[in-house]
């Protein structure tokens, strides 16, 4: 997980383009809406919305407001390496509502007004309404899951809440923190993103019934891919453009929120180094012309440079675990083109 582990070096090879799996994604926000039915009916507007369907109907499918459904589209690749694959689609379900059960609390906890371009659940319904219908979603996957009966899948699910928890956790102290070093930071990415993007994979493969080594070769590949997507959200929240991001530019930095390009400038030397601690060590939000002094100060120091290599190291990490656990070809070029577009990103 760290820079001192084995994997191929960067620059990495073009990768193929996945294989299209609009229809399956279809099914996937059907089979998704169909669970959020079982939500309460005051709860259930609240989390549709939040999940990018039409609150009113929730009939609203594919809409621009769902997202990349980056985990579903992890989802189904993975189970094409088991005899059962159209399993996926639960799998899928699964880690989509765990994923809006965490976007929910973290845009409550981090004050984040906006969610893929229109206003955030807490915002648009209110503190309470947003915290319960992030409740009802962790729930309602749990739920998901132990309707499969697979013992094996519930506890997927089970270790992916508490790691979710825990790197949360770890986020939040990291706000009142001045020293961060990079691999405690990328132990948080772990358990925040990479956790998601390991269970994605980890599920559908166990419930398409893939060999063991698969299994466990796929929960890596995951983890590592998320890491780099988690790398490269951190990029963009400071250098994105708005109009791709959905996001206020400089958003993360004005919040003085403790990112891998931020913890790696603050580690280096000099006085540009202690200008950036003084910038972010005050408990008010960046101005605009404070937030671009410090977006210079972190290129300056290396944090964009930083980043993108620890995004690249992932990479491979991840394309490095799908070798020899034996998958069909559509499955390793689908994985590894996904693993590409998560660590290079530009929205």
């Amino acid at each position: 997980m760290t820079l001192s582990e084995t994997c191929p070096a960067a620059p990495l090879p073009d990768l193929p383009a996945p294989a299209s799996d609009a229809g399956d994604l279809v099914e996937v926000d059907a089979a998704l809406l169909t669970a959020l039915d079982r939500l309460p009916p005051r709860v259930r507007p609240v989390a549709a919305y939040h999940m990018g369907f039409d609150p009113d109907t929730c009939r609203d499918l594919r809409t621009r407001h769902r997202g990349k459904a980056l985990r579903a589209r992890l989802a189904l690749a993975a189970a094409r390496g088991g005899p059962e694959p159209r399993r996926a689609i639960t799998a899928a379900v699964a880690v989509e509502l765990l994923h809006g059960f965490s976007l929910l609390h973290d845009d409550i906890m981090d004050g984040d007004r906006t969610r893929r371009g229109r206003p955030a659940a807490w915002v648009a319904y209110g503190t309470p309404a947003a915290l319960l219908a992030g409740d009802a979603l962790m729930t309602l996957a749990l739920r998901v899951l132990t309707d499969t009966g697979d013992i094996a899948a519930v506890d997927a699910g089970v270790r992916v809440m508490d790691a979710l928890v825990r790197g949360q956790s770890d986020d939040l102290a990291f706000e009142d923190e001045r020293h961060i070093t990079v691999d405690a930071y990328v132990a948080m990415a772990a358990g925040k993103t990479g956790a998601l993007t390991a269970a994605a994979c980890e599920l559908a493969a166990l419930l398409a019934g893939a060999p063991a080594v698969a299994v466990e070769a796929l929960e890596r590949f995951g983890r590592h891919a998320g890491i780099a997507f988690q790398i490269a959200d951190d990029v963009l929240g400071i250098w994105g453009d708005p109009r791709r991001t959905g996001k206020p530019v400089g958003g993360d930095l004005a919040a003085r929120k403790k990112t891998l390009p931020v913890v790696a400038a603050l580690h280096a030397a000099g006085r540009e180094a202690g200008r950036l601690r003084d910038l972010l060590d005050t408990d008010s939000t960046l101005d605009a012309a404070q937030t671009r002094e410090a977006t210079a100060l972190i290129e300056a120091l290396g944090g964009h440079a930083a980043a993108h290599t620890l995004a690249q190291h992932h990479l491979g990490c991840a394309l490095n675990a799908l070798y020899g656990c034996d998958l069909p070809p559509e499955a390793s070029d689908g994985l590894r083109a996904l693993a590409r577009r998560m660590a290079t990103r530009s929205h």
